[in-house]
């Protein structure tokens, strides 16, 4: 199994943060690597910009612990094992840092999975301003 991980730090609370990426219907909103995200606070159906589908479940969305978890538990790609984990921290007054971190199975699929996180969480600030 592979681990993953990237992070940032931004300029804006962890509530104003927790807001958009706990957001589970609207996560192509923020992560460039997806064409469209539908669903609910327990599924969530993503296309990506190829055009591949990956269907998710949410394991944990934690207010408190700003912890948001899911699955990829189907679609287009061979996933055998996979768990996402964004974490909202607070650095200071009006800062946070987000730590998203990823385990995958296949390990074939890190190298995609790798860029497209750490694309995202680099473009996150954007979303925020």
């Amino acid at each position: 199994m592979t681990s993953l991980r990237s992070h940032v730090v931004i300029d804006a609370t962890p509530d104003t943060v927790w807001q958009l990426v706990s957001d589970t219907a609207n996560i192509a909103d923020w992560f460039p690597a997806m064409r469209s995200s539908s669903g609910d606070g327990t599924h969530r159906t993503v296309v990506l910009q190829d055009g591949s589908r990956l269907d998710e479940i949410v394991v944990n969305s934690d207010p408190v612990l700003r912890r948001f978890q899911y699955r990829i538990v189907g679609g287009d790609l061979p996933v055998e094992y996979h768990l996402g984990t964004v974490d909202v921290i607070e650095v200071n007054a009006g800062r946070s840092v987000v730590v998203y971190t990823t385990e995958i199975e296949p390990v074939t699929l890190a190298e995609a999975f790798e860029g497209a996180i750490s694309g995202a969480v680099q473009e996150l600030p954007k979303h925020l301003s």
